[in-house]
């Protein structure tokens, strides 16, 4: 791991990039959000719907990967950057997902993003 990174791992933390700015690639989505001068932050999420364990995994570390070589240059200065897996991102070319990486991220250092998402249902309405 690089020393200059640190990893997510609250829930919290992956719920408040999730306000932040998306950049959408065919292999992932980029979430990046300020940070309050907490460094350069990555946390990685692939869901159940992408395969099983052994195919999540395998997307978890080349992700983890991808993020080690990417973020020291191209991150943006504390800010978080989560990386969601999406469908057929497992199968593509590393290069090919290092480059989609570099232009998400440049995007996102434009203060470029795609649309956000609409909220879907609060948990808290089950009473």
């Amino acid at each position: 791991m690089h020393p200059s990174l640190s990893v997510i791992r609250k829930r919290s933390d992956f719920l408040a990039a999730n306000r932040g700015m998306r950049n959408a690639k065919p292999g992932f989505v980029l979430l990046t959000r300020p940070n309050e001068g907490q460094g350069k932050r990555y946390g990685i999420t692939v869901t159940k719907k992408i395969g099983n364990a052994v195919v999540r995994n395998r997307m978890k570390r080349r992700f983890r990967e991808l993020l080690w070589a990417a973020l020291p240059d191209g991150g943006l200065p504390d800010h978080d950057h989560i990386l969601i897996g999406r469908e057929g991102g497992v199968e593509r070319d590393f290069a090919a997902l290092a480059e989609e990486l570099d232009a998400a991220l440049a995007r996102a250092a434009r203060g470029e993003g795609d649309r956000a998402r609409r909220p879907r249902h609060s948990r808290s309405r089950r009473a």
